[in-house]
């Protein structure tokens, strides 16, 4: 009896390790940590925001912000809250973007161009980290309004949400292609 409960319990923690190899690894990076404020009246509380920017380089990239107690747990909960964003985002043979593209987010707006090969990427601030993580290479970006580096990770994001492909366009015009 006690043997076969020690193979059982064997058998599941094979499982479990079978389970985490087949995630695909994902690579966080770190856009700003702030000290924040909550004044009480028993008086000021202090804890941490982490904004946090979560991708595969192949076309999957997501943004969390959190706030916890220590610098280390709103990390880890901006990278779960990242995790839960993921966006899907296409990527020509060149690692760039297929078109040219613009998002807004509160008063940050984004736009982005596609470049030629060997280019890089030509962006400055919380764009280039979204673009850097999602695994885009060549592409130039420009951001105008506010200098928030929340909102123009957001912008950014919005921004790769609105990238379609050729296929999606014909598709959804009900075009066949004829070759």
């Amino acid at each position: 009896m006690n043997s076969d409960l020690k193979k059982i319990n064997k058998l599941k923690k094979r499982s479990r390790r079978s389970n985490s190899i087949q995630e695909p690894k994902l690579v966080e990076r770190l856009i700003k940590i702030s000290r924040v404020t909550k004044v009480t009246k028993g008086g000021k509380k202090l804890s941490f925001r982490a904004i946090v920017v979560i991708g595969d380089e192949k076309g999957k990239v997501g943004v969390g912000v959190a706030k916890a107690d220590d610098v280390v747990n709103a990390f880890k909960k901006a990278k779960t809250e990242g995790r839960k964003n993921l966006i899907k985002l296409p990527l020509t043979k060149a690692l760039s973007i297929p078109h040219h593209v613009s998002g807004n987010f509160g008063a940050c707006k984004v736009i982005m161009r596609p470049s030629i090969e060997g280019s890089g990427v030509i962006a400055g601030g919380a764009v280039r980290i979204v673009l850097e993580v999602a695994g885009v290479k060549n592409v130039i970006a420009k951001q105008l309004g506010s200098n928030n580096l929340l909102n123009n990770a957001r912008a950014s994001i919005c921004a790769l949400e609105n990238l379609t492909t050729k296929s999606q366009v014909l598709q959804k015009r009900d075009i066949k292609v004829e070759q």
